[in-house]
């Protein structure tokens, strides 16, 4: 038995994922949220009579084996996220929606980070064509139709359109043309242009969805299992069935009376009582005249009504099983899946903590694929118990928290010693701690040299004698690694004096790098006898703080390395020469 292909619908927010969904089953869930933004996770089931409609002679009904397609409307990424099993998304396909005009925008990399990481295969839906300057709207679901019948310059406007999105995505790795170009789907993405709110495109759109579902997934969609397999969707209060879950079926099949299980540290066991599905084209968000049903088979989007789901968590994967013996070994393997994605381990590295298993699971591997050891991942706001164990660690890089998606307890944020990044979106997270961790690794760095002599030579410059003692006032070149005030400074093996002050334009500046000209008050010296024009003045410095510079040699930039071996070399020759 095959199944629908389960679709999930990605992009930047403001981009029409929902409107494109909207044109596919007329109804008008996003002209009631705020803004055209969707604001919940929905599934709508779109059945084959219903595609054929729509794509009229794109498509050959009789060559159709899959019975319609069933689509998860998300905002953003995050139900892709939620629905998960073991080791991808339990999404067999994915549009990622671009708005033509405005092209790839920081959620449609977040949610093409995560396609690359779960591995699913998609296809663009370059929507808003209906906004492109001069494009005539046309009655029909086929863009090529429309398309035929703009004026030269709209066309060269969508095709320069489209090729902007081509480079956008080969500078991500993907290979991309628009579709009827298109010779191997299997290696190129398609590109559809389309317009949710015309509907043009739309066919093509789905014509593609299918030919990518007969060709490529045939294995993948036939029904394995008799035990239904899904994910939980969403946690609801429903007046007169108490805490329900909305779920997606994957395999297999779920029946009244069944047992149920879901997956956490401690597993639910309960029993259906009801399952409520959406007629057809119905949204499980708005749909409020659900129709009791006996069983479902995969793919399905149901709601479950059940005793004990309070502790219940959107993305947990469930199973189901009719057999009593079966419970206690799917218990089992649903417990040892939730602890396959967390982590614990002795070694240093920060904390991730996530609203869901499938984002905890994306945010392990992009931390992973951007070299940052993980010590803790696991579901669940942060705590003080959380902050007060990151204290303890020695590296201060490593006293880092993750909260992807969830809450930080007040206490938590009282631990000044950790430092906490929050936000709903994985790219800023990971930004926000690079910046951070460069800043933080330059104040380490700074701390520690603080301790030390560093090495630094200057120039005394021709022409530039200001004062010629008491002190002596010169203008110099920084020819090498740094000086400061309260350094001394040697000639030829021997201390000549003390820097006093270092200015710049006449104000007073704490330190000078390589390649800076400033002035410099030297006390101890006197111009003509132990300093004259063009003499080069190293920084004096002892063994034990050449020893300790060796021990920090990383922290020091390549011109106070270079400056600290011209040192040894000059310390070296004059003991050869005593």
């Amino acid at each position: 038995m095959i199944r629908q292909p389960i679709i999930s619908v990605l992009g930047h927010v403001d981009h029409g994922k929902t409107t494109i969904l909207d044109s596919i089953r007329k109804s008008t869930v996003a002209a009631g949220e705020a803004g055209g933004i969707t604001q919940h996770i929905g599934a709508t089931e779109v059945p084959l009579n219903v595609i054929k409609k729509i794509c009229g002679s794109l498509i050959e009904e009789e060559k159709i084996k899959i019975p319609g397609l069933l689509f998860i409307d998300t905002p953003g990424h995050e139900a892709f996220t939620t629905l998960r099993k073991r080791g991808g998304s339990i999404a067999d396909l994915a549009i990622l929606v671009v708005d033509i005009n405005e092209g790839f925008q920081p959620q449609t990399d977040e949610s093409l980070t995560f396609l690359k990481e779960f591995k699913t295969p998609f296809v663009v839906a370059a929507n808003k064509i209906d906004k492109i300057n001069g494009w005539i709207r046309n009655d029909t679901k086929s863009f090529l139709e429309s398309f035929k019948k703009q004026n030269e310059t709209v066309r060269r406007d969508i095709d320069t359109k489209v090729y902007e999105l081509v480079g956008a995505l080969s500078e991500r790795g993907f290979n991309s043309e628009r579709f009827d170009r298109i010779k191997d789907f299997k290696s190129t993405v398609a590109i559809v242009p389309v317009s949710g709110l015309t509907g043009e495109g739309i066919g093509e759109l789905l014509m593609v969805l299918i030919g990518l579902s007969q060709q490529f997934l045939s294995d993948m969609l036939e029904i394995k299992e008799e035990n239904g397999y899904g994910s939980v969707l969403e946690v609801k209060e429903v007046k007169g069935l108490g805490t329900t879950i909305d779920v997606i079926l994957y395999d297999g099949k779920i029946r009244r009376g069944d047992y149920l299980i879901i997956g956490g540290k401690n597993p639910i066991v309960t029993t259906v009582k009801a399952l409520l599905k959406p007629r057809e084209l119905g949204d499980i968000r708005v749909e409020k005249r659900f129709s009791t049903v006996d069983e479902v088979f995969a793919a399905a989007g149901v709601k479950i009504a059940a005793p004990n789901l309070e502790g219940a968590i959107s993305g947990s994967p469930f199973r189901t099983c009719r057999n009593k013996e079966d419970v206690k070994r799917l218990k089992e393997e649903l417990r040892r899946e939730v602890e396959s994605v967390e982590i614990e381990r002795e070694s240093t590295g920060v904390m991730v903590k996530a609203d869901t298993l499938g984002s905890l699971e994306g945010m392990i591997k992009i931390l992973q694929d951007n070299g940052i050891p993980i010590k803790k991942a696991e579901i669940g706001i942060v705590t003080r118990a959380d902050a007060m164990e990151m204290s303890s660690i020695k590296d201060p890089l490593k006293r880092v928290i993750f909260a992807f998606n969830v809450g930080v307890l007040p206490e938590a944020e009282q631990i000044s010693e950790v430092k906490i990044f929050q936000s709903p979106v994985i790219y800023k997270l990971i930004e926000d701690y690079q910046k951070w961790k460069k800043d933080k690794e330059e104040e380490i760095r700074m701390e520690k040299l603080s301790h030390v002599i560093r090495p630094g030579k200057i120039k005394i410059l021709p022409g530039y004698i200001f004062r010629a003692s008491h002190p002596a006032i010169v203008g110099v070149e920084v020819t090498g690694g740094v000086i400061k005030p309260g350094y001394s400074l040697v000639k030829e093996g021997r201390i000549v004096g003390k820097v006093e002050q270092i200015q710049r334009e006449g104000i007073n500046v704490s330190e000078a790098k390589c390649g800076d000209r400033l002035a410099v008050s030297i006390s101890g010296a006197t111009v003509g006898r132990q300093i004259k024009e063009g003499d080069e003045l190293y920084v004096a410095m002892g063994k034990e703080n050449i020893r300790k510079l060796e021990e920090m040699r990383d922290l020091l930039s390549k011109t106070e390395v270079d400056v600290l071996e011209e040192i040894k070399d000059i310390i070296k020759k004059k003991k050869m020469m005593a």
